[in-house]
Parts: structure tokens; C-alpha cells; sequence
């Protein structure tokens, strides 16, 4: 009986070794900080300027179904590197340190061969912009842990500083080492530049979302948003360049994704699609179909399993990301049937109001969204621009009595809904609320019932959705 068992573990055991015997792919993984998913042109969007990102599309295979676990740079980007969601992972703070028994994946990469590092923007897991009292505790404890994770980090706020420590990085490459690379770019996080391209986009010519007020200030505001993209752009067409003339571009998985959603009306710091609904891009030479598209889910966490399957190395049990190899590879692919996300602390303010502090959940399929915002009782607060003139602006005209009533309502409500539900088919824009209603009364309690599965699963600190009966 025990040789029947043996044989086959044998082989498995082996299958991994097989599969490295081609050279191994280097990894470069790109992320712009606070980028939703319809802002590039290969989204079909055709104000804005990105020409390389465009060219990359055709190049790999574009998801358009991407969504990130968090509307938040930092539990957002732990699930990216660590394959798991904020919840299971105690990251839903921001600026909380990712816990030091927590793996990401450079750092597997980094113990089975690879010459591993991260570059530009990125203090967000190591705690490096903290006020003095938390950086203490950091400092006593050793809370900042990728110095021991990785052999290469640096941090960077300019797109000329993380493009040249992507230099920096491939010149200390040992020889014979593949090499894996998380680079990050601060746009187009706030404060937005108004000179961060020559030729910046008109703001009179932009088509807006369905959701925004058609302001003159509303309109350069997302103008200067369109050229902070454009800037990256360019330094992402550099990026590309660099592969090339090092000869590294056939044997490198690049892969460009947003970290979150815009700081923009709706977006950052909310569930909504502007806040979750990120650009995903692959290019994978010889493996990945040029010009290829995907309407499948995929979830930021399914990120490092992928990343840990292309390169033959094993995947954590813990990871509760699943590989979205094949699916890249163009074989037959079982896919989600949802993806998830929480909302949880932001910034440094105190929790009163949605924009330092909310709790939210929802649960994504692919025609519906279910939204539980546990605070209800808090309004509606933008994440990043609350000072900024556009934001002043509509405030005035709420007040003037200025404002549509269907703007007023989304913006200006002193309470939201405890329950959101959207059809995304009918209505991607996310302007009519069927939660409640007897026509989605189906639809709502299957929601409810599987995000309720997620949250029991996860060990949520948040009420559950449908609370038990106990009294």
C-alpha cells in the first residue's frame, strides 16, 4: 500500500524542479498610487494620454475586471505582496507595520534564488512616515521589517528617483540571478501637479464620469488627475527602455497594476467602483497572448500566487489568493465567482468622520456589488481632497442650493445607506441604490449571505451583515 503513495509524491515533489528547468523569469511589478481602472486608453478611454501603458496593453493581456481588496494604499498593498486579504492579514489600519510572520512575495522569491527588492513609493508597510511617537514604537519593537525581508529597498517620491533606482537595482543584480522588483510611483496621488506634463489635457474637452457635477473647477481638477497619469506614463515608457537595452525584456513578467482607486469623487476610500476598480495589466513574452483581454475577477491578492506559480515556486498554503496563471497562459480557467474588499482607519486623522475612519465591506460578482457601511451614520467625507478648490466649490454650491438633488444626495446626505446594491451592468456608474427594493430582494440576500461567509471566515472584528439571532 505505501508504494501506491509514494509514486505519485515522488512525481509531485519533482514537478517543481521540472518546471524551473528553462530559465526562470525575472518579475517586475509596477504600481501607480491611486489610479482607478478607466484611466488609461486602452480602457477605452480617449482623452487622456498614455501611450506606453497603450503599446503595453498590446503587448500582454489586459484584466478589466481587476479589483483591489482595500480603496487604501496600505492594506491594499499588503494583499498585493502577501497574497492574502487585510483581514486575515490584522492590516486594515493604515499605516499599520505588516507583522513580521507575514510573507510577501519577493521575499519567497527572495529564499528560492532570486536577487529581490522594492523601490519608489514605498514607506507605506514599514511605518517611515508616522509621527514621532508611533516611529518610537516602530524603532523599539523592530517593526520595520523589509531591511531583513529583501536585499534591495528604497524609497523614492519622484518618478526620476524610482526610475533611476530601477537602475540602481539591475546594476547590483548578481550575475546568473533572476530578480524580482516591486517599483512604485507616486502618481497620481495629491496634491496633483498643475505643470506635470508640457501639453496638459484641456479640462474643457474631458468627457466626465456620470457621478461628477460638471464644474469649471471639477473639470481641472480632473484634468491635472489625467496629466499626473500622463506623467507616468512616460516614466513607465522609460521603465520598458531599460528592459530592452539590457536585453531583459523576453524573460521578464512585467506587470502594472494600481494600487487603489483614485482621490477623486467617489473613489479613494470608498467601495465604489472608482475606489476599488483598478487598471491590471500583463506582459509575459511567449507566454502571454499579445493584445489578450479578460473580463474574468481577479483580486489583488491573487497577485503574489500567480507571481509565485509563473516562477515555479510554491504557494502558500495561508495565501488565500488564488493563481490566475492559466488564465495568462490562456488554458481553460475556473474563475471567481466574487472578489471582496473592507475599508477600514485612514491616515492619521481621528475617527470622526468617513474620510479618517469607516468600516465597510462589499462583495463583487460579475453583475453585482453588494456595499455594508457598518458607520452608516457617518456622511459621505472625501479621502485626500477635503481642502482642495473643487471639493470647496461644490460645498458652496450645496449650500447655495446649486446643486442637482441626485448629487446632493450622494454627496451631501448627513447619513448613507446601511446597505448598497448595484447592478453593474445596468448601471456601472453605481447611481441607483436597489438595496430594499423587492425587484433585487433575491439578488441582496444572496449578497448578504456571502459576504457573511467571508467575514465568519476571515474572523471579522466588524458586525456581521446578518446578525445572529441571540436573545
Amino acid at each position: 500500500m505505501r508504494t501506491r503513495f509514494v509514486i505519485p509524491i515522488l512525481a509531485l515533489a519533482a514537478w517543481p524542479a521540472l518546471a524551473r528547468g528553462a530559465e526562470r523569469p525575472n518579475v517586475l511589478v509596477v504600481l501607480t498610487d491611486d489610479h482607478s481602472a478607466p484611466h488609461v486608453g486602452c480602457y477605452g478611454n480617449r482623452d487622456i494620454k498614455t501611450p506606453n501603458l497603450d503599446r503595453f496593453a498590446a503587448q500582454g493581456m489586459r484584466f478589466d475586471r481587476a479589483y483591489v481588496t482595500c480603496p487604501q494604499c496600505v492594506p491594499s498593498r499588503s494583499s498585493i505582496m502577501s497574497g492574502r486579504s487585510p483581514v486575515d492579514t490584522r492590516m486594515t489600519r493604515f499605516s499599520a507595520p505588516l507583522p513580521a510572520e507575514v510573507k510577501v512575495f519577493p521575499q519567497l522569491l527572495r529564499a528560492d534564488g532570486y536577487y529581490s527588492g522594492v523601490a519608489g513609493r514605498t514607506y507605506h508597510l514599514d511605518g517611515s512616515r508616522l509621527p514621532a511617537e508611533s516611529k518610537s514604537v516602530f524603532d523599539r519593537h523592530h517593526l520595520r521589517t523589509f531591511p531583513d525581508r529583501l536585499d534591495f529597498v528604497k524609497t523614492g517620491g519622484t518618478n526620476v528617483m524610482m526610475v533611476n533606482q530601477f537602475r540602481q537595482f539591475l546594476d547590483q543584480v548578481p550575475q546568473g540571478k533572476p530578480f524580482v522588483l516591486q517599483l512604485c510611483s507616486s502618481d497620481p496621488h495629491r496634491p496633483l501637479d498643475r505643470k506635470a506634463i508640457v501639453e496638459p489635457h484641456d479640462p474643457r474637452t474631458l468627457t466626465l464620469p456620470p457621478h461628477y457635477p460638471d464644474t469649471p473647477g471639477v473639470r481641472e481638477d480632473f484634468a491635472r488627475y489625467y496629466d499626473e497619469i500622463a506623467r507616468f506614463d512616460a516614466a513607465f515608457g522609460t521603465i520598458l527602455e531599460e528592459l530592452e537595452k539590457r536585453g531583459l525584456a523576453q524573460n521578464t513578467i512585467v506587470l502594472f497594476m494600481g494600487d487603489n482607486g483614485a482621490s477623486q469623487l467617489r473613489g479613494k476610500g470608498t467601495l465604489y467602483e472608482f475606489g476599488v476598480h483598478v487598471p491590471l495589466i500583463v506582459r509575459w513574452p511567449g507566454t502571454v497572448k499579445p493584445g489578450s483581454t479578460t473580463t474574468e475577477l481577479v483580486s489583488g491578492e491573487d497577485i503574489a500566487p500567480t507571481l509565485l506559480e509563473a516562477t515555479g515556486s510554491a504557494i502558500p498554503p495561508e495565501m488565500t489568493g488564488r493563481s490566475v496563471l492559466k488564465l495568462l497562459r490562456g488554458e481553460p480557467f475556473d474563475g471567481r465567482k466574487e472578489v471582496f474588499a473592507e475599508r477600514g482607519a485612514h491616515g492619521s486623522g481621528l475617527p470622526n468622520n468617513s474620510a479618517a475612519f469607516d468600516l465597510g465591506r462589499c462583495v463583487i460578482t460579475p453583475r453585482y456589488k453588494l456595499i455594508y457601511n457598518a458607520l452608516w451614520q457617518l456622511p459621505y467625507t472625501p479621502v485626500d481632497f477635503a481642502g482642495d478648490p473643487f471639493w470647496k466649490e461644490l460645498q458652496a454650491m450645496n449650500q447655495d442650493c446649486k446643486l442637482p438633488a441626485h448629487l446632493v444626495k450622494l454627496y451631501f446626505s448627513p447619513t448613507r445607506p446601511m446597505f448598497e446594491v448595484y447592478d453593474l451592468q445596468a448601471d456601472p456608474a453605481e447611481m441607483e441604490n436597489l438595496a430594499g427594493s423587492s425587484a433585487a430582494a433575491a439578488v441582496e440576500k444572496e449578497l448578504k449571505a456571502t459576504l457573511q461567509e467571508w467575514m465568519i471566515l476571515q474572523r471579522d472584528y466588524v458586525p456581521l451583515p446578518v446578525p445572529p439571532n441571540n436573545r
